[in-house]
């Protein structure tokens, strides 16, 4: 526009040709390849339309199309290479971040011990994998120990943080007879990596995460109760006939790397009935605190008893389309669920058996 403007005014003898000549290159650095022939295109109409107009053909009118046509092809080959490698670049991130996430967070078994499961995890962050919510399930002489667990603060600082806590309490899953000392395991794991981090990270607090975890743990065994562990977490809620009830602690603890604030002389396990056909939900606080356009959080008791006669795996993707209808389909913050549900005695759910998982 600015060549086209010149040669429409009375300082039209200025040369614009090597301006127009520039435009495909300039073009070819944001716009792409598409960008960059419109931009060679509209230079070639302004160099021929001046040309008609102030009847200059001659040597510098083609020597300016010459210019104009080597300019073109060369920004477009250039524009082209680098989209293509660009994409690639972005392929090969996101294949490292699915496998990451199989690493970090792989799904559950469909079928451990005398449950069976499901698990789902959206990372609010536009193409992200993984974020700060964590959860595992590992079948255990104790019986099947489940962690579900939430990171306050978000990026590769969480992240770090959240495979610190799993990678603890696959360890101590199946070691500690209590389920209190997988709890303090994991704590003391945090701690670790929370050190090393601050350390590692001086003078950069920006991008630090928050310095403690929410978490449930909870254990289901042979007996028709779960015990449970909740580390300053949204309580878990147990689906029976039905109807939805949630699994309240009577003596509220603080989230993990917070252990200053535990009060009293002991942490105990507490326990509630699992029948077999029960259904147990551990879910992350970007599922209950989802808000719609008009600001209302998801009701997730309402969900859950609507999905009730669901497979586990098709009753979390029912509450995962509901949680994206209900939010206009952005989430701002990650949503993790896993879903445990008894089965009767034999193991059989629906007249068959679940098949077994290589991880038990």
């Amino acid at each position: 526009m600015l060549a086209l403007g010149i040669e429409l005014s009375p300082a039209h003898a200025v040369v614009t040709g090597p301006i127009l000549a520039a435009m495909p290159a300039l073009a070819s650095l944001t716009m792409g390849p598409k960008g960059t022939l419109a931009a060679a295109a509209g230079s070639l109409a302004v160099t021929v339309i001046t040309a008609i107009l102030h009847q200059s053909w001659g040597g510098q009118a083609y020597s300016n199309l010459l210019s104009l046509l080597v300019v073109s092809v060369a920004s477009i080959v250039m524009s082209n290479t680098m989209r293509m490698r660009r994409q690639s670049e972005l392929d090969q991130v996101r294949r490292v971040a699915m496998a990451a996430q199989r690493v970090v967070l792989p799904p559950v078994p469909a079928r451990l011990g005398p449950v069976q499961m499901a698990s789902m995890y959206r990372a609010a962050e536009t193409g992200a994998q993984i974020g700060g919510d964590l959860y595992e399930a590992v079948h255990t002489r104790y019986g099947v120990r489940m962690i579900v667990g939430d990171v306050r603060g978000k990026g590769l600082p969480a992240v770090r943080l959240a495979a610190a806590v799993l990678g603890a309490f696959r360890e101590a899953a199946h070691y500690d007879a209590e389920l209190v000392e997988v709890t303090n395991h994991c704590a003391a794991a945090l701690e670790r990596q929370c050190a090393g981090r601050n350390a590692f990270d001086h003078g950069h607090e920006e991008e630090r995460a928050e310095d403690f975890v929410t978490a449930v743990v909870a254990q289901v065994s042979d007996r028709s109760t779960v015990q449970v562990v909740n580390r300053g977490h949204p309580p878990p809620l147990v689906l029976r006939k039905g109807k939805v009830e949630a699994l309240t602690p009577t003596s509220p603890l603080p989230p993990l790397g917070l252990e200053d604030l535990v009060t009293g002389t002991s942490v105990e396990a507490e326990s509630y009935p699992f029948e077999p056909g029960d259904r147990l939900l551990l879910h992350t606080d970007g599922v209950i605190e989802a808000r719609s356009p008009d600001g209302d959080f998801f009701p997730l008791h309402h969900a859950m008893e609507a999905a009730h006669q669901c497979t586990p795996s098709e009753f979390l993707e029912q509450l995962h389309h509901g949680l994206i209808r209900h939010t206009g389909g952005r989430l701002t913050d990650d949503a993790a669920m896993l879903l445990v549900e008894r089965l009767p005695e034999g193991g059989e759910q629906g007249g068959q058996a679940a098949p077994m998982d290589d991880r038990d």
